[in-house]
């Protein structure tokens, strides 16, 4: 299965699914939905074993992992978004982030939104964490967001 996920820079996304057991791949690039939407956001597309990781936990994992309920001047970059290969989908996933966010001091400002179209990001920049964790932005971005998975979603973490 497969669905993805918009909300911070697709660098820090990437590492956090890449870092997830039953995760397959993690396509890092930019995404359009329908309008008012259709401008290209960073995104990642999540290749999942719902066996493994069900999608509900991707979904939370994505919305404490990025700034969820904040609506901020940056959202046109970075779109807070669960995006779903098929109109079919939308209803369920608003009603799996209606009962997430219970869990948040603040509204949730994450959209759920049809996928239209996916731009993959510049070959130079996939796999951004796992090609230099010890880079600035890693340790600075990246790295807090790994160690929330490693202290609140033990069980879903990848084997070191």
């Amino acid at each position: 299965m497969k669905i993805g996920f918009g909300g911070g820079c697709h660098w820090c996304t990437e590492a956090v699914f890449q870092a997830l057991s039953g995760v397959s791949k993690v396509e890092q690039g930019f995404i359009a939905a329908k309008a008012p939407y259709e401008a290209l956001s960073e995104a990642v597309i999540v290749h999942y074993d719902p066996q493994i990781i069900p999608l509900k936990v991707l979904i939370e994992i994505h919305l404490r992992t990025h700034a969820s309920t904040a609506q901020h001047s940056m959202r046109g970059k970075y779109r807070s978004a669960v995006y779903v290969q098929n109109s079919h989908e939308i209803n369920r996933l608003k009603g799996v982030l209606k009962e997430l966010s219970s869990g948040f001091d603040k509204p949730l400002v994450t959209l759920v939104l049809q996928m239209e179209r996916f731009k993959p990001s510049e070959t130079q920049f996939q796999n951004y964490y796992a090609k230099g964790p010890e880079r600035p932005f890693c340790q600075t971005y990246i790295d807090p967001k790994l160690s929330l998975l490693r202290r609140e979603y033990k069980e879903y973490n990848k084997q070191e």
